[in-house]
């Protein structure tokens, strides 16, 4: 005898379609993580096998709680930019974050970074106003003129970060920032992050969203380039 509820359709039949319903939902939510995955392979690379670009930019994030030092995951992109800097990779760093986050200034400490650690001053660019990934890409191209450039952050970040560079304009490749102290729990709650952080990227690139901030164009990186 076939179990009915009380609407009147089996119950086999029902949990099927429910079945059915929620793999669709899942599908459909994930459509936005395959685009930045897919779009991204072939792109990224170690840090030992990085391609050369004349720019380097490094993604911002939370600096450490006395707001003078760059946080550990913050370090570890740092790190990977100087040493792409040091081996001729690249030629000049654009450290691109949020100059009044409320963490502290991310660009001012991750250019007092690098220049204390041997990085010439001239070297390195910072843009206070790269409020997230989408704006630390736009305003690269819009601002600085940007074309191509080597994007360094985690990998949990990397695919979404070179996807949305290069749907802007940027012919970019992405560097594995290196990652000490990054545990397993913290880079599974960051990959998961970054999943639903995809709905939002594909979103503001299908609308075509403008930088929060705009920027006339601004010559201190082609000049650092020339210098």
């Amino acid at each position: 005898m076939t179990d009915v509820g009380a609407s009147g359709v089996p119950v086999r039949r029902r949990l099927r379609r429910l079945a059915v319903l929620g793999v669709a939902v899942l599908v459909l939510a994930s459509l936005p993580w395959l685009w930045t995955t897919l779009t991204a392979r072939g792109h990224l690379y170690a840090e030992a096998d990085a391609p050369s670009a004349d720019v380097v930019i490094v993604l911002g994030t939370a600096v450490a709680a006395d707001r003078q030092r760059p946080s550990d995951r913050l370090t570890g992109r740092l790190d990977t930019a100087a040493a792409l800097l040091t081996s001729g990779r690249a030629r000049v760093v654009l450290v691109s974050g949020d100059g009044g986050g409320t963490s502290g200034n991310e660009p001012a400490v991750m250019t007092a970074y690098l220049t204390e650690r041997g990085v010439d001053p001239r070297r390195v660019v910072a843009d206070p106003f790269g409020l997230d990934t989408y704006d630390s890409c736009a305003r690269a191209r819009q601002v600085y003129g940007v074309q191509r450039a080597l994007v360094v952050t985690q990998s949990y970040h990397l695919s979404r970060a070179v996807t949305l560079c290069r749907h802007l304009g940027l012919d970019a490749d992405g560097v594995i920032a290196r990652c000490a102290g990054c545990s397993s729990a913290l880079l599974a709650e960051k990959s998961v992050r970054d999943y639903f952080a995809s709905g939002k990227a594909a979103w503001d690139a299908a609308r075509g969203r403008a930088p929060a901030v705009h920027s006339p164009a601004d010559p201190a990186l082609q000049n650092a380039l020339r210098g």
